[in-house]
């Protein structure tokens, strides 16, 4: 790229050669300038009256006139004992235009640029925005684009500036590949990598072009996805991308090498702190010998230990692993040291940037406060809690020396973004019809870090309104808050009844251990079933009907058991949860209502193949005097048992002609899957799956079946088995699903396909 323009330098300097002749002038004189300053030029000029000058001097003189930026051109001409310095200034920008763009708006590349209006052009300055906005083209991937900046001179030494854009077309990566990889396939590798192979959803997704900040991001995550999995010695080697003949496309190609795998060895721990005993220190490490070693085990043992030493009263404790590395055996010694840290102070914390969240917002994410002891690990991880709150597009942490040598001042320097949200969607079911759901939602309610969210939803069949109120730290405590107030009007969609219902539930959760939680609430609701206008129904529901408005009050908890985050198995994790809700405390119902879930996680075959296993059960006991309700007892839908519609298995009452699910008191269910590539191309994101279902939902007692023809109170175990298709799209994960019934009882609702959102354990 190249300015439309004819820059001229001249030195003339008469006589002999520069090197052979001096100068002395008594004055200098200036011609040519309109806007600079004399004295500014001969001060550039540095050249003091009477002073002798060679002509070396003379030349660094106009360098240094010429390296100001300011002028088009240089001339400097002795005249006896004057110095003549002829210039020409350089113009004035009047404007500055975009020509050819349309994928990047004039604005964003105003924002882009150096060059600015009623500022002096500068030849320099304009190619080096020309490069920028090339830049910011190749990273949409249009790595051809061509930015050529021209000038058109207008009166009074002004110039319009003008970039003319050649955006191009869009250069994707066709091919992600691996050199020196033996221990993971190309296919699991390229799943690790932020760059993606394109594919026919590529006007979705722009992760499928060359940028070189993703290439060394992903060259990173590459480095830690080994290191974690014990591979210390892995390194990558180079990430080169070549054009394919017709320069269309990219092929990527990473070389890497991956060393041995290494696993931990023995695990010690000595203290070379006076008064701390080691046996405390080692008994709280979770690592043992022969895991797979993980630089990530090692900082949460770090960690654990630094907790333990706040709760113990020691200040200033610093854990320095020692780690031995033995080759024969390909195992790692670890020997966590114990020491004295230096003995410096948080001085206090500097918050910056923050204009509507409030400062004890930011301040909260830290774990110390002014006067305590400066631990460099726990500054770290207050760095991370902040970016993660999803504040801020810019959050840095970084400490520097205080007031004395001993006191440390921690600036953290944030950029708000928006953390509002408006959605809109639309939905379809067989149950409730077509509906439309309108959500607004802010999580950072007046700056206070709270989260407000208000939903309204509506179908032909069900229509519901739900408030809800998030405080994730409760009196500046680990101690989350969440109020969920609404209400809903729907139509069963297997049963020929109508409900309404109001709930309000407040309740508190805070963590019992490093992967333990518990959740405690109260919860009110009122419920009243419908006939449905000109709706038959069966002997139950109509009873249930009678019963008119019923109201429940009561508490409830639910604990949690999660290793997914903290365990020693990055490719391994289990969640367990219980609870129980006790209504009686007030209003018609009296019950106690059990849940628990149990879902296992496991990698295996070099991480190709993904299996879960799960286990859910819930059991309802009623007392009082009012009978139980269908809308009380237990439902089963896909989710939780596949192959069937919604309530499409459990006991049904078959009395007045018609076919009412009813629920059941008791249920459970197993479920077994596993997911693996079926061999098409990895752009396409489509992957393979079977499973294999098993449960029951029985038992009737306490419910009102007067006058009904029940079948399956006693319940029967249905067996299902099926084929997935998991397809990662735009619009999320889909999962179809494709099932045939083992077994099944006459009367159930066979569903023998579904498509969902896929979740991720």
């Amino acid at each position: 790229m190249g300015i439309f323009l004819a820059f001229a330098t001249v030195l003339a300097v008469s006589g002999s050669p520069a090197y052979a002749q001096t100068y002395r002038f008594n004055s200098v004189v200036v011609e040519g300038n309109q806007r600079i300053d004399t004295a500014t030029i001969a001060t550039y000029a540095g050249i003091g009256r009477g002073q002798a000058v060679t002509g070396g001097e003379l030349n660094d003189a106009y360098e240094r006139i010429l390296d100001s930026g300011l002028f088009e051109t240089v001339e400097l001409e002795p005249r006896g004992s004057t110095l003549v310095i002829r210039v020409t200034e350089f113009p004035t920008i009047n404007r500055i235009n975009f020509e050819g763009n349309r994928r990047i708006d004039d604005e964003d590349l105003a924002g882009f640029i150096e060059s600015q209006p009623r500022r002096v052009f500068n030849p320099t300055v304009a190619e080096r925005d020309a490069n920028t906005i090339a830049e910011a083209y190749a990273q949409q991937g249009r790595v051809s684009a061509t930015v050529t900046p021209r000038i058109i001179r207008r009166s009074e030494n002004r110039v319009d500036l003008i970039f003319e854009i050649g955006e191009s077309g869009v250069i994707e990566v066709e091919r992600v590949s691996f050199v020196g990889n033996r221990a993971y396939s190309d296919r699991r590798l390229r799943r690790v990598l932020e760059t993606k192979q394109a594919n026919f959803l590529r006007a979705f997704i722009r992760a499928d072009t060359l940028i070189e900040d993703r290439v060394e991001f992903d060259k990173q995550v590459l480095t830690d996805f080994y290191r974690s999995r014990g591979y210390i010695d892995f390194r990558v080697n180079s990430a080169n991308a070549e054009l394919t003949e017709e320069r269309d496309a990219f092929f990527l190609v990473v070389n890497v090498t991956e060393g041995q795998q290494f696993k931990f060895g023995e695990i010690t721990t000595v203290s070379e702190y006076d008064g701390v005993e080691a046996d405390e220190y080692q008994d709280s490490l979770r690592i043992k010998p022969g895991v797979v070693y993980s630089p990530s085990l090692v900082e949460n043992s770090i960690a654990r230990m630094e907790r333990l030493a706040v709760r113990n009263g020691v200040d200033f404790l610093r854990i320095e692993p020692r780690i031995t590395r033995n080759d024969r055996d390909l195992t790692l010694d670890v020997e966590f040291v114990l020491t004295r840290g230096p003995r410096v102070f948080v001085e206090r914390i500097d918050i910056e940037g923050n204009t509507a969240t409030l400062d004890r917002v930011v301040r909260r994410q830290f774990r110390v406060v002014e006067g305590d002891p400066f631990n460099p690990r726990e500054i770290r991880e207050s760095a991370e809690r902040i970016r993660a709150l999803g504040y801020f597009s810019e959050a840095a942490v970084e400490a520097r020396e205080g007031s004395s040598t001993d006191q440390v001042i921690v600036d953290v320097d944030v950029e708000e973004q928006p953390t509002g949200s408006l959605s809109l969607g639309g939905s379809y079911s067989r149950n409730n019809g077509f509906g439309i759901a309108i959500g607004l939602q802010e999580t950072n309610f007046l700056g206070r870090g709270q989260t407000v969210g208000v939903t309204w939803s509506g179908a032909e069949d069900a229509e519901q309104y739900v408030f809800s109120f998030t405080e994730p730290y409760l009196l500046g405590r680990d101690l989350r808050f969440d109020l969920n107030i609404g209400y809903v009007e729907e139509q069963s969609g297997f049963s020929n009844y109508d409900s309404d219902r109001l709930f309000f539930q407040p309740s508190l959760s805070f963590p019992l251990g490093e992967r333990t939680r518990l959740s405690v609430r109260y919860f009110f609701n009122e419920s009243e079933m419908k006939t449905r206008p000109g709706a038959v129904t069966s002997a139950t529901i109509t009873n249930e009907i009678a019963q008119g408005s019923l109201s429940a009050t009561g508490i409830g908890y639910t604990f949690s058991y999660d290793s997914r985050l903290v365990g020693l198995n990055p490719n391994a994790g289990v969640l367990f949860e219980f609870g129980q809700d006790f209504a009686g405390l007030g209003g018609d119902n009296e019950y106690i209502k059990t849940s628990a879930r149990i879902i296992a996680q496991t990698r295996v075959l070099n991480e190709e193949v993904t299996l879960r296993a799960s286990l859910e059960g819930g059991a309802l006991s009623w007392s009082g005097t009012n009978a139980s309700r269908v809308t009380d007892r237990f439902l089963l839908t896909p989710a939780i048992m596949r192959g069937f519609e919604p309530a499409g298995l459990g006991p049904r009452d078959q009395s007045a002609g018609v076919d009412d699910a009813i629920g059941g008191n008791l249920f459970a269910v197993a479920r077994f899957e596993a997911e693996f590539p079926i061999g098409l191309p990895e752009e396409l994101g489509i992957r393979g799956g079977v499973f294999y279902d098993i449960g029951n939902l029985w038992d009737l007692k306490d419910a009102n079946t007067a006058g009904g023809t029940i079948v399956g109170a006693n319940g029967s175990f249905r067996q299902v088995i099926g084929l997935s298709l998991f397809w990662d799209t735009p619009l999320g994960p889909l999962r179809f699903n494709f099932t045939h019934a083992l077994e099944k009882e006459a009367f159930d609702k066979e569903q023998t396909f579904d498509f969902t959102l896929s979740t991720t354990f």
